[in-house]
Formats: structure tokens, sequence, C-alpha cells
């Protein structure tokens, strides 16, 4: 008997959030290997398309539909509004008793602090389909599994192994690209050429969830961009943690491959650049091949913190691959470079210099807040100011204030917000 299997991607539970061509890949990617084999449906709680809000920006990117709703009780002391973010609640009550109920149900978990509205999820379900069978997967699920766990799910997928995923369907899985399809209305899209990160920077999960570093052929994922394309995505997005990495291996001949498709997409790189790797083949075969925008890791000013954290940028790094890019033809309001907010290590002076050292290379700034992540090693160290065993103080907004005070992390992200503005009208 063929399974029938729906997807959820939950609502948002947070301060704030934005649609960053943000999209449930590894749901969509457990999907694709189902073809054939299982009915499969999705519910995208994210989904922005009939969502209450079609408003976007020029590359595909826009707000989610939100409403204010009760601070739990650990943001008591945190004076921001806390929404909840996606399609309301009651569309999936109404989606779940209009039919039949299935037999299975995979719920993409993403960010820890995220998890409300997993429990949401799980919650109506447990109402309405009482016998379907609940697989939690993700971030969430692999680096709080046992908080996962408590949520009432029949399975938690850690990481990146499938098989208990396989073995719960009773199912031998196939190959080929995330499920796409699934989507009445797609005009985003996401890619991987790689999995994992061959760094290991002191404050980054990656190596929790992708333990080994590895590459995807080329024409495994020239068939998913084909796939993108006839679904009507324009903007696509690499979700690769280490894209430039053997770039002469993967992304090279991948944009040569691309090239010669005439494929009408935009790409994005939300997921930090590494500087390091910026030469001049890759700045121009990116730029040559329809990449719109370009975000770089950066992160510190300090030659010391990057040091300690990972190694794996320095200012020249960073300045060279800007000059790279230019050089190439991209503009440079269209650079944005990554400067962290609320390391345990980085004081506020330590943010400011970062962010006018970015501004000094001519291209724009973004805060990249932090998160203490449990079982980083950055992460472990902020027990002594929160408890990490509570995800919801993993949140990136939450944990700035606490450590930097309310006005000084507003005193920096209006510096920001100037020195964004200085750059934009100095064109």
């Amino acid at each position: 008997m063929t399974p029938r299997i729906l997807l959820v991607n939950p609502p948002i539970y947070d301060f704030a959030a934005y649609d960053f061509w943000l999209k449930p890949y590894g749901l969509l990617e457990a999907a694709g290997r189902l073809r054939g084999l299982a009915e499969v449906s999705l519910f995208d709680f994210l989904g922005r398309s009939g969502a209450g809000s079609t408003r976007k920006d020029p590359w595909g990117r826009g707000r989610f539909p939100a409403e204010v709703v009760s601070k739990p009780d650990s943001f008591k002391s945190v004076p921001r509004r806390y929404r909840r973010y996606g399609i309301r609640r009651a569309r999936f009550r109404d989606f779940l008793q209009a039919g039949k109920a299935l037999d299975f149900a995979l719920v993409q978990t993403s960010m820890t602090y995220w998890y409300p509205g997993v429990r949401e999820v799980i919650e109506d379900l447990r109402l309405l389909w009482p016998r379907t069978r609940i697989v939690l997967g993700g971030p969430y699920a692999t680096l709080c599994s046992d908080h996962a766990r408590s949520l009432g799910a029949d399975l938690v997928v850690e990481g990146s192994d499938l098989n208990p995923l396989w073995q719960e369907l009773g199912l031998d899985p196939g190959s080929g690209p995330a499920y796409w399809e699934g989507y009445d209305r797609l005009t985003v899209g996401a890619l991987k050429l790689t999995d994992g990160c061959p760094f290991k920077c002191s404050y980054c999960a990656t190596p929790m969830i992708y333990p080994a570093f590895a590459q995807r052929p080329v024409d495994m994922v020239l068939e998913e961009l084909d796939l993108l394309a006839r679904c009507g995505a324009a903007d696509v997005a690499f979700y690769d943690d280490a894209l430039l990495y053997r770039a002469e291996e993967v992304l090279l001949p991948f944009l040569e491959r691309a090239r010669s498709r005439n494929v009408s997409v935009r790409f994005h790189t939300p997921n930090a650049l590494h500087a390091r790797f910026m030469t001049r083949q890759v700045a121009d075969a990116m730029v040559r091949t329809g990449f719109e925008t370009f975000y770089l890791g950066y992160e510190s000013a300090s030659a010391e913190w990057l040091q300690r954290t990972g190694a794996k940028v320095s200012h020249d790094d960073l300045a060279q691959a800007v000059d790279r890019l230019r050089s190439a033809g991209a503009a440079a309001n269209r650079i944005t470079a990554y400067v962290m907010l609320g390391h345990p290590d980085e004081g506020p002076d330590a943010v400011e210099e970062a962010m006018r050292r970015v501004q000094g290379l001519g291209i724009r700034i973004m805060l990249s807040e932090f998160s203490p992540i449990p079982g980083t090693p950055d992460g472990e160290r902020c027990r002594r100011w929160v408890d990490l065993d509570e995800p919801l103080w993993h949140n990136n907004t939450a944990f700035p204030i606490l450590l930097l005070g309310n006005d000084e992390v507003n005193r920096l992200k209006q510096l920001r917000n100037r020195l964004n503005g200085d750059l934009d009208g100095s064109r």
C-alpha cells in the first residue's frame, strides 16, 4: 500500500522574521527521494503566495504575515514585541479537517528557538489526525533532540542520516531533486552544491549537523536547477555553508554548464561566502552566470578574535574579495558583509570598528546577531548567562540584548542603518 505523507513547514515564533529566500530545503529533499513511492502533499506556513502578503522586493524576498502574541515568560524582560509569523493557525486546522488523515506527517524544524511553531503543528495534528505518525527532522531536532522528543512526535531524526526515516516509512528511497513541484506557485527556490563545511568555527553548529564536508554531483544539481526553472522560480539562493571551497571542482564546472543551459534565474548567496576563496576567476564566473547578491563572511575586525574562532577570513581577504567582485562587474550595493553582534568576546566598540571598516570598502553591512548554540564551544560558555537547555534562550534577538543591553543594541543598529544610508547616498 502506497503511504500518504504530509510535509509541514511550521510557523515562526520570534521577535523578528523575514523571508530571506527561506525554504524548508531538507524537507523538500527528503520528499524528492520519495517520488513514485508515496503520495506527498505540502503545507508551508511560510509560503507567502496567497498567505495575505504578496509584497516582495526585486529578488523575491518579503515580509511574512504576522500577528503579535504573548511573550513566553523567559522573554518578559526583553523590550520587543513577540510575533507569530506565517499562515494563520485556523487555515491549517481547516486543511486537516477538510481531508482524510494521512499516514505520516514530516515536520521541518529550523532554528532551535522556533520550536513553539513545531509544538503548535504537533498539537493540531494530534487533535485532528490522532493516528498520523509524526516525524521531526532538521537543526532543532538534531541540536536539541531530547527537547524535541518532549513535544510528542513519534520519531525525531537527528543529523543528516535519514535511514531512521526510511525505516519508519517502510520505503527504500530513490534519488532525485527536491520536491519543488509541491508548491502551487513557486517564485523562489534554493540549491546546494555541497554539504557541511571544512572549517570548525567555534560559534557554528554546522559540524554537528554535517560532520564531514561533501560535494554533490554536478549533474544532480543541474537537474534540480532545471526543475526550479520549470516550476517558475526566478530567484534561487545557494544554501551552501562553503560554496567557494574547492570551487574548481564543483562551483566553476556547475556555473559553466548552467550558462550553457540558458536557464533564466537570478542567483543569491545568503549564507556567508568565504572571502578568502573569491578568486578573480570565481568572481567573474559568478557575475557572468547571473549572481545578483553577494554576502561575505567577516564577523569581526579583530585579528585575534578571528584567529580564536576559526581563522577563516581577515580584513585583507575581505578587501580583496570586494575588489575582485567589483572588477567583475558586481554592483557595490549588492555586496554585503556580515558583522557579528552579541558575541561574548566582542564588545560594542569592536562591533562598531568592524562596521566602519566594512563601510570603508564601499559595501553594505548586515549585523549577524549571535545565537548561543549548545554543543558549540562559544555557545557552551554562555551557560553563565542563560539556561541553554531551554532553546528559547538561543534566540539571537534576546541574547545580544541580555549581554549588551537594549540601548546599546539599538545604538549599534541605528549606526548600521546610518552607515548603509551614507553609502546609498554616495552613489
